[in-house]
């Protein structure tokens, strides 16, 4: 595989709704930094950029139930993820966000090109609306059963459970997210790419160039895709959050998310160089995009559609998507909170950021889906990074300064060099394997060389050696190539263990590449640490509470008031002995209730709720000393009070059995 000398590299864009987990991890963050260090390391120019997602559905979903605004959901989140992947150490040009000026800017300008070039086709078209929630439904808005796998909380644009792409209008028995509430359907104008006509006429012969270059999951997918015929697929949407669509007639809506989202790639690189055109239009730069199984049809089929369809951009080379990673052997889960959240961690694990490079490499889903457990993450520190690597190193040094007084010795003759060309060849295998983005192999490639030089130690003693005749210059012989060794793999080992790296050259007392006989080493330090059953104990018992709390999405608590406040209310039981509809509103009813000191009128909006005939004689709590309120002509006295689920379903707020009316609630 060849390594142009320039290299654009980009991470998937995670949603900024919540933190990362360590499936965000192994999926996208961790290979594409091993890869960026592996570029930089061969003197690449290498340009890694990536940001937060900020406009998709998730987003205003999140900010609902918390009770706050967009902006505030994506401002928390955008700083936590930010500040997580830096402490982890992942190396971006710049980590950028989809709500800043330049990318709406750079997503304007981009969906204005393809309009003026008519790419776009205007449709009038029939979509989901939730009639209680007087809205659109975009994708997100959407849940029902996947007709793929029977799951019955897929989204209106994928499964989550299988990962299926989807359009709302194939979900079995759809409901809207806002309200649980089944929508009707309505018409609406949209823009929509054309993909079957791209496919015929540019998608087609350009997949078929990658059967070769991608990983077979990959191009299986896109021609999973392609075989099945594409249709077009809308990229604006009727949201209010989002990047504007800056054409007229489109007043109201926004572009589609996963239109505006991956331009956020070149709105990250704008934001950095004035020179962004070299990094997007020249043709000897080389675009890798990294990203997970369920993003793969958009980063090789939407957003290469796009680009062609505008003109004179690069089109990614290589996409090597990693499929699943699970968590003690079931699926990730952000609403079961069954995760391994990535800046808890950071929190738990102190100082520990490699140990968890070095396992999720060692298990990365490249070809399937994978697991990740505490247990396997305890063994293999144990036994590999701690029993082999750190062992290792710390046996080279302590030695050299038993013998040799801490200096490095002096290059010898009889030295055992092919040693150090055997594990020059070992790292030459770990390069190959980063270039054709097979990780795994990679590490246990640079691992070997730990392992080579544990066998050579082991096998040349020099604690016995010391005891025969020249003793001493065969000892100095052996810790030359020993320390030579691990400075080696100090260099190997730069992309998938950094600090790592960086605490060998330190300890060698080496910036270069080379060692220099007669230079001290600093004093050993351990490398690692054993990690021990309780700490595992520990983070298993943290995700068991995590899965015994029922995560239901509440909105927050509202701010304090003082009991003086609270005191001023009158609720009361009153008793509803009328109720009808009132005429031209959907969502009310008049009920007249028996308060006990008098009846009183009052207007509820619960008629999607309640049927008029099923509520007289119900009891309820009524607030009796709200100011009167008139709507649609009818004087409102009064509120009932009502609880309200996570669908949205309202409950009557009762006594436990009938009780006189005017009864007061204390």
């Amino acid at each position: 595989m060849s390594t142009p000398q320039k290299h654009l590299v980009t991470c998937a864009l995670p949603y900024a709704n919540g933190p990362l987990h360590i499936g965000h991890i192994a999926g996208c963050f961790l290979p594409s930094d091993i890869y960026v260090r592996h570029l930089r390391r061969e003197g690449k120019e290498v340009l890694f950029v990536c940001g937060t997602d900020e406009h998709g559905v998730p987003i205003t979903l999140k900010a609902k139930k918390e009770g706050v605004s967009p902006q505030d959901v994506v401002d928390q989140n955008y700083v936590r993820i930010k500040e997580s992947l830096e402490q982890w150490g992942v190396e971006f040009d710049n980590f950028s966000r989809t709500t800043r000026p330049i990318h709406h800017e750079t997503a304007s300008d981009f969906f204005r090109t393809l309009y003026d070039k008519d790419v776009f086709v205007e449709e009038i078209t029939e979509q989901f609306y939730d009639e209680k929630a007087n809205q659109f439904l975009a994708d997100r808005y959407i849940v029902g059963e996947c007709p793929n796998c029977g799951f019955d909380s897929a989204y209106g644009d994928q499964c989550e459970n299988c990962g299926t792409t989807l359009s709302p209008k194939e979900l079995i028995n759809p409901k809207s997210a806002l309200t649980g509430n089944a929508p009707i359907k309505k018409e609406t104008k949209n823009w929509f790419l054309p993909l079957d006509t791209l496919q015929e006429n540019f998608l087609n012969d350009w997949v078929a160039t990658k059967k070769e270059v991608w990983k077979p999951h990959v191009f299986g997918q896109c021609m999973s895709w392609l075989n099945d015929g594409l249709k077009p697929r809308a990229m604006t949407r009727d949201l209010d959050w989002g990047v504007p669509v800056p054409i007229e007639g489109a007043e109201g809506k926004v572009m589609y998310v996963w239109f505006d989202a991956p331009i956020g790639y070149i709105s990250a690189t704008k934001e950095i160089t004035e020179d962004w055109e070299t990094w997007w239009k020249n043709p000897e730069t080389q675009l890798t995009h990294f990203l997970g199984k369920d993003n793969i049809v958009f980063h090789t089929i939407i957003f290469p559609s796009m680009l062609h369809a505008h003109g004179g951009f690069n089109l990614p080379t290589y996409v090597p998507a990693n499929e699943f990673l699970n968590l003690e052997g079931q699926k990730l889960s952000t609403s079961r909170n069954h995760a391994v959240w990535l800046h808890e961690y950071l929190n738990d694990f102190e100082g520990k950021e490699d140990e968890l490079r070095y396992v999720l490499t060692s298990i990365m889903p490249e070809s399937k889906d994978s697991d990740f457990s505490w247990k396997d993450f305890q063994a293999r520190i144990n036994n590999e990074l701690v029993a082999i690597l750190g062992n290792w190193v710390n046996r080279v040094l302590v030695l050299t300064h038993k013998f040799c007084d801490g200096v490095i010795p002096p290059n010898a003759l009889k030295a055992d060099y092919n040693i150090l060309e055997e594990a020059e060849k070992l790292a030459a295998k770990a390069e190959k394997h980063i270039d054709s983005f097979s990780f795994r192999e990679g590490l246990t490639e640079v691992m070997n060389m730990a392992r080579l030089g544990n066998k050579y130690l082991q096998d040349t003693a020099p604690w016995h050696a010391i005891k025969e005749d020249g003793g001493q210059q065969r000892v100095e012989e052996i810790l030359n190539v020993s320390l030579h060794l691990v400075n080696q793999f100090a260099h190997a080992c730069v992309p998938f263990l950094p600090n790592t790296s960086a605490k060998i050259k330190q300890l060698l007392n080496v910036e270069g590449a080379s060692l220099m006989a007669g230079q001290p080493i600093n004093k050993p330090e351990l490398l690692f640490k054993k990690i021990e059953d309780e700490e595992i104990e520990i983070q298993m018992k943290k995700l068991e509470e995590k899965e015994t709390v029922t995560t239901v999405d509440l909105e927050p608590v509202k701010p304090t008031i003082t009991f003086d406040d609270f005191s001023k209310l009158d609720f009361r039981i009153g008793t509803i002995v009328e109720a009808q509809k009132v005429p031209k509103a959907d969502k009310l009813l008049q009920l007249l209730v028996d308060i006990g000191l008098e009846k009183r009128t009052i207007l509820s909006g619960i008629a999607q709720h309640f049927a008029p005939e099923d509520l007289v004689g119900k009891q309820a709590v009524v607030v009796c000393n709200l100011a009167p309120r008139k709507m649609r002509g009818v004087e409102s006295n009064g509120m009932l009070l009502m609880a309200e689920n996570t669908e949205g379903k309202l409950v009557f707020v009762t006594p436990e059995s009938d009780i006189e009316p005017g009864s007061i609630v204390r």
